[in-house]
């Protein structure tokens, strides 16, 4: 019986559904029922949704409150909640650091930038800087008469040209009886000014660079001390150029 009933199905011709008419092709594929029933349901879900938020607007009470209605405003459409008061002052680029890095590497390239100032100023040894103060050099004389015909080059006993000089400043004795060493021309030593100019801006900005990994540092390790579960007061808030200071409570070790 069940092979009879196969014989029948393999001659009995294949239905398919209706496609689009010719005169209707512009339009695209002919919708099916499935395709109807997805769109809906999406539509009947819609309005179901605006349907509840228009009851809940409708039977809303107008003298409920939350505390979330302080601490939180409209801005384009969108609650947001406000930023507390004392909000901590720290830079974009401290944040990066402090997400990305930890306390051993800062305090590492800070030691190294350390002893990379202290091999500059061991080069350059300060003694032009610009943001040195000037020294004055006071010179006492016996009378009114010495003072007007008061020479400083033939005080000093050295050139004329070297006077302005605080070092590498040598005397008449010592410029008749050496051969002078180094750059002489003047175009060679505008030029060695120059890099010893440059050499000072670079020492500035390690320095600053310095100080301000110094900072860095500090503020991770405050943030570190306070994930332990002891009682303290903030003493000082948190600035860009320092960290927040905190008071812990006594506790006495075991």
């Amino acid at each position: 019986m069940s092979s009879f009933r196969k014989a029948l199905k393999s001659r009995q011709r294949n239905h398919h559904e209706r496609s689009q008419p010719g005169f209707r092709k512009q339009l695209g594929l002919l919708e099916k029922k499935k395709d109807y029933k997805l769109r809906a349901d999406d539509y009947h879900k819609k309005q179901n949704t605006l349907a509840a938020l228009r009851k809940k607007a409708l039977e809303k009470n107008p003298d409920e409150f939350y505390f979330k209605m302080i601490s939180s405003a409209l801005q384009d459409g969108v609650h947001v909640i406000k930023k507390p008061k004392e909000q901590e002052e720290v830079t974009e680029e401290q944040k990066k650091m402090m997400r990305t890095q930890d306390i051993n590497y800062v305090e590492m390239k800070r030691v190294a930038e350390v002893k990379k100032i202290e091999r500059l100023k061991g080069e350059l040894h300060l003694l032009d800087a610009e943001s040195k103060p000037k020294n004055k050099h006071t010179f006492f004389v016996d009378s009114k008469k010495e003072v007007q015909s008061f020479n400083l080059a033939d005080h000093l006993n050295t050139a004329l040209e070297l006077v302005d000089r605080v070092y590498n400043r040598p005397s008449l004795g010592t410029l008749e009886t050496k051969r002078i060493q180094g750059a002489v021309d003047p175009r060679a030593l505008g030029k060695l000014a120059k890099q010893r100019k440059h050499q000072y801006k670079i020492l500035s900005q390690r320095i600053d660079r310095e100080k301000k990994m110094f900072v860095i540092s500090q503020k991770i390790q405050t943030r570190k001390d306070l994930q332990d579960k002891f009682k303290k007061v903030k003493v000082k808030k948190e600035t860009a150029s320092s960290a927040a200071i905190y008071k812990f409570e006594a506790k006495r070790k075991r």
